[in-house]
């Protein structure tokens, strides 16, 4: 009797252990890699992201990249800097910057952040915010493209800084990049802890 109960303590344990996994899973475990698997992974929030994109004009597959980067498409994914959802929203940050935005008071709830369109809608409107004034300037397309995930991630001061204090000296510095040179001058300044986080989204946006 005391060995039966001992297995099924032992179960319970290990069924619970696994659901706090899915909640607390963070933005550094992701799945390998390849276009099947994160096309299967993005397939529920398709039409979600779809509506949002054309909202807010932002390319879906920026959102799909963000989104498979940050959660691995998972809606109840949580950081341990309480980034939340598939989009990995700050409250107290983007949630925050958006709500004010749309004029609305405080931030968004965790139970908010949780549903999908909210986080979506939230995510895809503060990458609008980042390229149409935060990044307002950057000519390129594609290192608009590599600015918007930096900032996405470390914040948009982090970036500009490492160029020039002056914002729009810094944009004029990143506007004689190349592509290769701008995304080589970003890795080798330890100030901005995204390089590898950059190089992910890219390898994501390019195989979907």
């Amino acid at each position: 009797m005391t060995l039966q109960i001992l297995i099924l303590s032992i179960i319970l344990i290990m069924g619970c252990n696994n659901y706090l996994n899915v909640k607390k899973i963070t933005a550094n475990n992701y799945s390998f890699l390849n276009k099947k698997n994160i096309e299967k992974t993005i397939y529920n929030w398709n039409f979600l992201i779809k509506k949002a994109s054309n909202k807010y004009n932002v390319e879906e597959k920026l959102i799909k990249s963000i989104i498979y980067a940050e959660s691995s498409g998972n809606p109840y994914a949580k950081s341990e800097s309480n980034a939340i959802g598939l989009m990995q929203i700050k409250p107290s940050a983007a949630g925050l910057e958006i709500y004010r935005l749309n004029g609305k008071k405080g931030q968004p709830s965790v139970k908010e952040l949780y549903n999908p369109k909210i986080n979506i809608n939230i995510g895809t409107s503060y990458i609008n915010l980042l390229q149409k004034k935060n990044l307002f300037g950057i000519k390129n397309k594609e290192i608009m493209r590599y600015a918007t995930i930096v900032a996405y991630v470390n914040g948009t001061s982090a970036l500009l800084k490492i160029f020039s204090k002056n914002r729009n000296k810094a944009i004029k510095i990143i506007n004689s990049m190349t592509v290769k040179t701008f995304f080589k001058y970003v890795k080798k300044h330890p100030s901005v802890q995204a390089s590898q986080y950059l190089e992910k989204v890219i390898r994501i946006y390019n195989l979907i």
